[in-house]
């Protein structure tokens, strides 16, 4: 009986995949990867046109002899790792570390652990895609040679062992250049105004917000602009101006992305980037469900494609037609955006099988598996399902020269709502108009609300927003979303608190220094640019090595340029005043994995360490002491005084020795202007009427 071998990535596949194909088949794992670059050197020779230098990973040995064991025994080999480039990699890697050139061998994927999918493609079976192949050839050693060249630079300038990557260094910067974006950020005060009104034959009150008048929009700037508004409201008389009644439709969401996922499991889930990961791969390997065995849940995780196969699109509207309505299933395809960067390679996240519902599976389930699978089941489900349906109603009201204006929408016909709402639409909350309200209704006014407000600078990024960032630039791949955010976090350049992320002291370093030395390696569009040119590889358009061999001799002169500048600015070890408590010499500042610090220079006879407080020659607005930059735990940088915790103050901006005109509060520094440091009282003024 003719012997086939089937080799996998993961160890948890193996059941699966051999429950489905029987005794005829044997099904092993490869653990991933078996061959990569040497960590030791480069491991690419630029004087042999860039080969790469591969060699078996420490650990894999044992693997690699069982698995020819194996291949010994076999007829034909199906290499069946992941659905993707890094796949087909790992696939042809086997193939030269297993010495398969004279047996026959098979390049099989599937992008779902189910029986039909998985006995489809062995019908399909084909050869390994060397464009493929050579496109992750061509991201790896990019890659390594970034990595392997930069890295040492920094090092030498900030004498400790930091790492610098052709994604990550991008990712930093575009967090960096939010952060001076934020600190930049001079807030502008505003107000509201709503007129709260009595309908004749109703009980509750009408609240209409201000519009400005009857030709144009106004924003009420300031509380004098606020005060003569209100004069001539006050007196004014109140009725309704126009009724508009409109309908307005919203379409169903298409199927999860890699990214989409990411998104939404971190509005919904409060999941990181990691954790959405890890738990989809969990489902998509395989659950043990009751009564079934292990089964896939959920198709390939890694994906920028919305397309799904017909039949699971036919079977999607069948199970609606019949749970729903045939009135609730869509008429025609749900498209998301045309993206020339998308690779379509294979198809959305979706159920393997739309019938097996969370409900049912959930007793299988850890409590996360749940809520993810949960989250995957609804999308792709409403994405089949008709729009929601609304009806708007948009009230003018007249009030002298003044115009009010009151908005209100109610469901008219739930459609894809019935199954799934984001994260963010669950927040909103519709108004609702009285019934008895007309054009006829007579009005009056029973009070005002009014509110002080500030613009609001840009938010700072959190995991979601930065894959949202990075996928619209064109940076990084689904694959590469995830590792990349949790790279930056784990190097202590970037310190996520409360969903945020933060950029350290040390995070600025490396990026000041990446700009100065390696701005094209920190360009987004440079960076976008080298996506689309390993796309041309995976397509076959472009060669491998002419990416290399176009990139390597500026990196290379970047690189000398670089070291001949940082001979120049060696960096010497500052004294300072602080007496060391052990031996009477004065600290010096170092540099460490949380970034500076005081330490004593007689290092290794007297090992003292103190932490650095830098003082901003600022004293404390509440006790009078020094003001000194601090750090949270995390690395993110805040002035406080220096006898805390006794003393509580803290500013994220830096404080000035001014006080506030207007209200006698420290002032802060915001680029070239100074505020005053109570969000209430707004005063703003150029940091040069400070300076005699």
């Amino acid at each position: 009986m003719a012997r086939n071998l089937v080799i996998v990535e993961s160890p948890a596949k193996v059941k699966t995949i051999k429950k489905f194909l029987g005794s005829n088949y044997a099904v092993t794992a490869s653990n991933g990867h078996v061959r990569d670059l040497p960590k030791s050197q480069l491991g690419v020779d630029p004087e042999n046109d860039y080969e790469p230098k591969y060699i078996t990973i420490r650990g894999k040995g044992e693997i690699l002899a069982n698995l020819r064991k194996e291949v010994k025994k076999a007829d034909k080999i199906y290499l069946a790792t992941d659905p993707d480039r890094e796949g087909e990699a790992i696939s042809w890697h086997l193939k030269q570390a297993l010495k398969l050139e004279n047996k026959k061998v098979y390049r099989i994927s599937f992008n779902e652990i189910t029986k039909s999918a998985v006995k489809a493609s062995l019908k399909n079976a084909r050869e390994i895609d060397m464009d493929l192949v050579d496109a992750q050839q061509a991201r790896r050693v990019l890659d390594r040679v970034v990595g392997y060249k930069i890295s040492p630079l920094l090092w030498a300038k900030v004498k400790r062992g930091l790492s610098a990557g052709r994604v990550q260094s991008v990712a930093l910067r575009i967090i960096a250049d939010r952060e001076e974006e934020i600190n930049a950020f001079i807030p502008e005060e505003y107000w509201s105004l709503d007129a709260n009104l009595k309908v004749d034959g109703e009980k509750k009150l009408l609240t209409a917000k201000f519009y400005g008048t009857k030709s144009k929009k106004m924003t009420i700037g300031s509380k004098e602009e606020l005060d003569k508004i209100l004069s001539e409201v006050e007196e004014a008389d109140y009725s309704v101006e126009d009724i508009k009644k409109s309908g307005r439709v919203k379409k169903a969401p298409v199927p999860f992305t890699t990214s989409t996922l990411q998104q939404e499991a971190s509005k919904a889930l409060n999941f990181a980037t990691q954790k959405t990961m890890r738990i989809a791969q969990q489902l998509y390997e395989g659950i043990d469900i009751k009564g079934n065995g292990t089964v896939g849940l959920i198709t390939y995780l890694r994906t920028d494609s919305t397309r799904i196969s017909e039949e699971a699109d036919a079977s999607a509207r069948a199970y609606i037609g019949e749970h729903y309505g045939t009135e609730y299933v869509a008429a025609n395809d749900t498209k998301g955006k045309d993206d020339k960067k998308i690779q379509d390679a294979h198809e959305a996240i979706r159920p393997s099988d739309v019938t097996r519902t969370p409900a049912a599976m959930k007793e299988s389930l850890t409590r996360d598996q749940f809520r993810l699978y949960q989250l995957v089941w609804k999308r792709f489900v409403a994405s089949r399902m008709q729009p929601a349906k609304y009806e708007t109603t948009s009230v003018k009201i007249a009030a002298g020269d003044y115009r009010f204006t009151v908005a209100a929408s109610k469901v008219v016909f739930e459609g894809f709502r019935s199954v799934y709402t984001e994260a963010d639409e669950e927040k909103e909350t519709g108004n609702v108009l009285l019934k008895g309200l007309d054009m006829n209704s007579k009005l009056t006014r029973e009070s005002f609300d009014t509110k002080q407000h500030f613009t609001q600078p840009p938010a700072h990024y959190t995991e979601a927003g930065l894959v949202k960032t990075l996928e619209e630039l064109g940076i990084g791949r689904p694959s590469t979303y995830a590792p990349t955010i949790s790279t930056i976090i784990a190097r202590r350049y970037v310190a996520k608190e409360n969903k945020n992320l933060y950029i350290t002291e040390l995070g600025e370093v490396v990026n000041n220094m990446m700009k100065q030395s390696f701005p094209s390696i920190v360009d987004v569009n440079f960076t976008a640019n080298m996506e689309s040119l390993l796309d041309g590889v995976a397509e076959g358009k472009v060669k491998w090595k002419t990416i290399i061999e176009n990139f390597y001799p500026d990196l290379e002169a970047a690189v000398k340029l670089a070291e001949e500048e940082l001979e120049k600015v060696k960096i010497e070890d500052e004294v300072t005043d602080v007496i060391c408590d052990l031996c009477g010499r004065n600290m010096v500042i170092k540099y460490g994995p949380h970034g500076r610090f005081l330490a004593c220079p007689g290092f290794p006879d007297c090992r003292n360490t103190k932490p650095y407080l830098e003082k901003i020659g600022v004293p404390c607005p509440v006790c009078g002491k020094d003001v000194v930059i601090r750090k949270t735990k995390k690395g993110r940088k805040y002035y406080g005084c220096e006898d805390n915790p006794d003393c509580e103050f803290m500013s994220w901006q830096k404080p000035s020795t001014k006080k506030c005109p207007r209200c006698g509060s420290y002032m802060v520094e915001k680029g070239n202007k100074l505020l005053c440091g109570s969000e209430k009282c707004g005063y703003v003024e150029n940091k040069e009427n400070n300076k005699k």
